[in-house]
């Protein structure tokens, strides 16, 4: 399963992206947040910290969608 990334783009068109590092940097909405977290078990340290990174990374986009929101 890959990421699923919906994004409202400045045109008002959704588009969907699979890698995180790709959704741009301006945009009017996060519509999907699906991360891949199946991740093999037992859990190593190292993965525990990538899925903590999800949260943060959901919280980031928010950011940008309201700083983005505020400035139109």
């Amino acid at each position: 399963m890959e990421h699923e990334f919906v994004i409202m783009e400045i045109n008002g068109e959704l588009k969907t992206y699979t890698r995180y590092e790709d959704i741009p940097e301006k945009f009017l909405h996060v519509i999907k947040f699906i991360p891949n977290e199946e991740y093999p078990e037992p859990h190593t340290d190292e993965i525990h910290e990538e899925m903590a990174k999800w949260d943060d990374r959901l919280q980031e986009l928010m950011t940008r969608e309201r700083k983005y929101a505020s400035s139109v």
